[in-house]
């Protein structure tokens, strides 16, 4: 098995279990502060599993990045587009957000500039630390 695709499962493994975690933290503080508020073993049951799944993807997905014969911009495509069919997949079965293109539509921008932010800013935190670490080099 290809050594990338072995890092992709092992960091997977490693961080998946603390997407459910998160979201029952998430569902206590619902309990406490919305009236009424009431789950069904299934919609439970389907939460979990898809927010594992989520955070497994998540942990996994990093590993595009290090995939030294891609050049930058293929590995953040990658990166991009296995987060961005998580995150939507997982939303849409949660019925987090409805199923219509409208919703799809903000969504995806949201997401995309969400991104680009954080991407953008560990690209430039990346390069100023390289860059220090090289001027110490002799």
């Amino acid at each position: 098995m290809n050594s990338y695709v072995k890092r992709f499962f092992h960091r997977g493994l490693m961080f998946g279990g603390f997407g459910p975690i998160v979201l029952g933290i998430i569902y206590a503080i619902l309990e406490y502060t919305v009236e009424d508020f009431v789950l069904t073993g299934g919609q439970l049951l389907v939460a979990i599993v898809s927010i594992y799944l989520l955070a497994f993807v998540q942990a996994g997905a990093s590993v595009f990045n290090q995939i030294e014969e891609w050049s930058l911009p293929k590995s953040a495509l990658c990166h991009f587009a296995v987060l961005y069919v998580a995150y939507s997949g997982c939303y849409l079965l949660n019925n987090w957000i409805p199923f219509r293109p409208d919703v799809l539509l903000i969504f995806t921008g949201i997401f995309v500039a969400g991104y680009l932010v954080i991407w953008l800013t560990v690209f430039v935190s990346v390069k100023r630390i390289t860059r220090r670490l090289n001027a110490k080099l002799p």
